[in-house]
């Protein structure tokens, strides 16, 4: 029984705003409850879509292109529900942190969740058993934050249900960014799209950009993806075509070895850029070390050639920090 409490009727035509309340007890607010506002789109019968955002709190394309999307959408136009959640970690959110400040937690990294646990862990399991169940599917959006830039990407997960992984590939396809990142072996199963696989709802994530601000094109990328899914559910009567070189890109993270790590504190003097097609032994960066004048900088190169499907944010770089994340081609 989860102790949190949603103070909308999912049942209910129209518009509706409201919250979804989460019991902690702390210093600054030790007898109340931190808000989650929830937004509730329904129109004639018909499927019902979650769209999260927020989930990491210093990810901002995709609660933007949510709230464009809450703005502008009429429960006339929906043959169904459309439940938007912009800030799903509302407390990292409200800080402008990955992670929450309650509590420490990383809420992608906190499924199934826990009734009587943190508020992330209490936040996942209501998602994970009151929330998603109730759906037909998941979308959620994600950028690198204020940590990385990751290329517009969408990430379905494959696994052992075939029919499932159809309808993921299928949501990720109609979403038409330019890169879908297929999720398999290497996928957290504390994630989003492993909680919408134990419910066995289709589920796609994306990754949209990032670097802690909102990036107008992506953005834009991102809400008529919204849109072109919703179509595609039978929910909406048009959607923008897809653009000239969606879906180009088909790639899977193979071996974490394939990736650029720092292999000591540095600056990091990069060379690379999300989105780029790099061969074995191309230049990733420099090392510098401002600290050390006399040492001689480091040429990074990449092990293994594919495609950048992210790179870091930040220039002082630590010992085993990601600095450039490599994803290969699969068919």
């Amino acid at each position: 029984m989860s102790r949190l409490r949603l103070t909308l009727d999912l049942q209910r035509a129209g518009r509706q705003t409201g919250d979804l309340l989460v019991p902690w007890s702390d210093n600054r607010n030790p007898l109340g409850r931190y808000p989650v506002p929830v937004i509730s789109l329904a129109g004639a019968p018909g499927p019902v879509v979650l769209i999260l955002g927020g989930v990491h709190g210093d990810e901002f394309e995709g609660p933007a292109a949510i709230m464009r999307l809450a703005r502008d959408l009429m429960p006339e136009e929906l043959c169904g529900r459309v439940v938007m959640i912009p800030g799903a970690n509302a407390p990292a959110f409200s800080a402008g942190n990955r992670c929450s400040p309650l509590d420490g937690g990383n809420l992608n990294r906190a499924f199934p969740g826990d009734p009587d646990g943190t508020p992330t862990a209490m936040i996942a399991d209501w998602l994970q058993t009151r929330l998603i169940p109730q759906c037909d599917a998941v979308i959620d959006l994600h950028s690198g934050g204020k940590a990385s830039v990751f290329v517009p990407c969408s990430l379905p997960q494959a696994g052992t249900d075939a029919a499932l992984d159809g309808a993921n590939m299928a949501l990720a396809t109609a979403m038409g960014l330019p890169v879908i990142w297929q999720l398999g072996a290497q996928n957290d199963d504390r994630s989003v799209n492993a909680a919408c696989a134990r419910a066995g709802v289709a589920c796609v994530a994306a990754e949209l950009g990032g670097g802690g601000g909102v990036d107008p094109v992506i953005t834009d990328m991102a809400e008529a993806g919204l849109r072109r899914v919703l179509h595609h559910l039978g929910m909406l009567a048009s959607a923008p075509p897809l653009p000239e070189g969606a879906n180009a890109a088909r790639v899977a993270i193979i071996d974490p070895a394939d990736h650029v790590t720092a292999p000591a504190r540095g600056l990091f003097d990069r060379r690379c850029t999300a989105g780029d097609r790099v061969a074995q032994g191309d230049l990733a960066g420099w090392l510098h070390f401002p600290e050390e004048p006399d040492r001689a900088a480091l040429p990074l190169r990449f092990p293994q050639t594919g495609l950048v499907l992210a790179h870091t944010a930040r220039g002082l770089v630590d010992r085993a920090e990601m600095l450039a994340l490599v994803a290969r081609d699969v068919s």
